[in-house]
């Protein structure tokens, strides 16, 4: 792994990375792609289906977790903060002049991938360019959905017909990064301000960024292959890649306003069996445990999502402050970037890396471990349940067009 450069400083040259990058290619589209929600109370339980399928879980089981969809009036908020996305990435293109129609495809819920491809293929399209709505790398945040465009080109018989890549993860863009930045130092002057206003100025306060909780043995496997050279102190892709991000968060909310304190990484939106080892601390245990240290005010840095979803909204903005309030803490919760403008125009960044046309050739990554792949290594991921069809890896067998992957020992020459 190469330092970072130092004539660009927000540049991270990365040999092993850069044998995975993919040539610019003549696209004609993008697809935005991501989890889906429902849009009201009598979608709640079929989407639930649809996010446990195969898992045999019973409908009283899924009513009893529905509640915070229930309590949201059966709305989750994810499907029109996606329309927003899309309008906005319509925008930014049109505003540079890249004639590129954006199309919308959720994994859980309509408009569903499969049937956005076909609409798509029906519509003259035969390349296109996939960005999702997750930023770091893990099964269900990368390999999931390359392996939901391997099996709707196979279950639409459009494989072979029409082709489909993705941009890299993203999660130390600085058009990803530069949001939490912003809203990180604006969350500690909110709850320094919440303190001096208790009488309690100089008070301890603590930065929590949270992100979902995934398996242990899924963590284990993010970002690694059998021909993975690298190695991660922190045993796994996906949590490097989360206290990676967080540390240059925090220095550089530092240099630019001379805002900071300490921090720490903590998980939600646990579920699965209870025997299932999963990340940890929780965030509600962590806070929990803070404030018998004596720290009186709580900055949450929502570092893991895109956008203001469900698990925001419920584990963070309804739980998590609550558990904020009942201990006496003052406490504020950090914007996801949503459709900020350097997060818009970061996404169409990464759409030009990749493009003939508009192409940007520098791939910035603010921290060692980027820029990430274009093309995943073999088994990068993996899927514990059992193999599917994917796209965008070096052992994909759809949607190919991409040069076979070198192996590690070409990597290190």
């Amino acid at each position: 792994m190469s330092p970072l450069d130092p004539q660009h400083p927000t540049v991270a040259v990365n040999s092993v990375t850069e044998a995975g990058r993919m040539a610019p290619k003549d696209y004609d589209g993008v697809l935005l792609a991501s989890f889906g929600g429902p849009e009201g109370q009598e979608d709640v339980i079929p989407f639930l289906r649809n996010v446990t399928r195969g898992r045999g879980i019973p409908d009283e089981r899924l009513e009893e977790v529905s509640h915070h969809y229930r309590a949201n009036g059966g709305i989750s908020p994810i499907n029109q903060q996606n329309r927003e996305l899309k309008a906005a990435l319509e925008a930014e293109l049109a505003a540079r002049g890249i004639d590129l129609p954006v199309l919308w495809g959720n994994r859980n819920w309509a408009p569903y991938i499969p049937q956005t491809l076909q609409d798509a293929y029906d519509a003259g399209h035969r390349r296109l360019l996939m960005v999702t709505t997750s930023a770091y790398s893990c099964y269900s945040s990368c390999r999931q959905y390359r392996e939901d465009i391997g099996m709707a080109l196979t279950e639409t018989g459009l494989d072979g017909r029409l082709e489909v890549d993705k941009v890299r993860q993203y999660f130390d863009h600085p058009g990803f990064v530069e949001p939490f930045i912003e809203g990180t130092a604006a969350g500690i002057a909110d709850v320094r301000a919440q303190l001096a206003a208790a009488g309690t100025p100089d008070a301890p306060v603590h930065v929590l960024f949270a992100t979902h909780s995934i398996p242990t043995r899924d963590a284990d496997a993010a970002g690694k292959s059998e021909d993975e050279p690298r190695e991660f102190a922190e045993g796994s892709a996906y949590v490097a890649q989360h206290l990676a991000t967080g540390t240059e968060v925090m220095r550089r909310a530092d240099e630019e306003t001379g805002l900071s304190a300490p921090w720490s990484l903590v998980y939600q939106s646990r579920s699965g069996a209870p025997h299932v080892p999963w990340l940890e601390p929780d965030i509600n245990d962590a806070i929990e445990d803070l404030s018998k240290q004596g720290v009186k005010g709580i900055v949450i840095v929502p570092l893991g999502f895109v956008s203001d979803h469900m698990e925001v909204v419920w584990d963070l903005d309804t739980e998590a402050l609550e558990t904020c309030r009942d201990l006496g803490l003052a406490a504020t919760r950090v914007p996801t970037p949503g459709t900020h403008r350097r997060f818009v125009s970061g996404l169409v960044d990464l759409i030009c890396e990749r493009t003939v046309q508009n192409n940007i050739t520098d791939r910035p990554a603010v921290t060692p471990l980027g820029p990430w792949y274009d093309v995943c290594r073999p088994g990068c991921c993996a899927n514990f349940r059992g193999e599917k069809p994917t796209i965008a890896g070096a052992d994909t067998t759809v949607g190919t067009g991409h040069d076979p992957y070198p192996s590690a020992r070409q990597d290190a020459q």
